[in-house]
């Protein structure tokens, strides 16, 4: 097994090869971040469904895509290399507000519209469109 230095880098870019293949699902290594990321996005409407396989280090997280969506166009903002800050001032809608920005601020993981609305900013970890 190899080390992944950018887990979540890593479970974008496995769901958007799945889709690219038209598969109805994937699967990536759980972490307590990647659950939270894609409950947001089950909340949101953007897949359908994520539920968690295993204990322990075999722990997977199963993304089901929704079949009324096309597919998402998904962009990694803060790297490992560069992060990404921004404050609530700063924070633009994506795609006019039919896109979403997910932040992790010191209240947990949100989107780009709760964090205006609270008035709080942070790292800026992806856009979905």
């Amino acid at each position: 097994m190899t080390h992944v230095t950018d887990p979540i880098g890593d479970l974008l870019t496995r769901m958007r090869n799945a889709q690219s293949v038209r598969k109805t699902e994937c699967r990536a290594p759980w972490s307590r971040v990647k659950e939270q990321l894609l409950s947001l996005l089950k909340a949101e409407g953007w897949i359908a469904d994520v539920r968690t396989e295993g204990e322990g280090v075999t722990r997977e997280v199963v993304v089901q895509f929704a079949d009324d969506r096309p597919q998402l166009t998904v962009k990694r903002m803060s790297k490992p290399g560069r992060r990404v800050y921004t404050g609530h001032a700063e924070l633009r809608p994506v795609l006019q507000g039919y896109g979403i920005a997910i932040l992790t601020t010191s209240q947990g993981l949100m989107t780009d519209v709760e964090a205006r609305k609270r008035k709080i900013g942070g790292e800026v970890l992806c856009t979905i469109a």
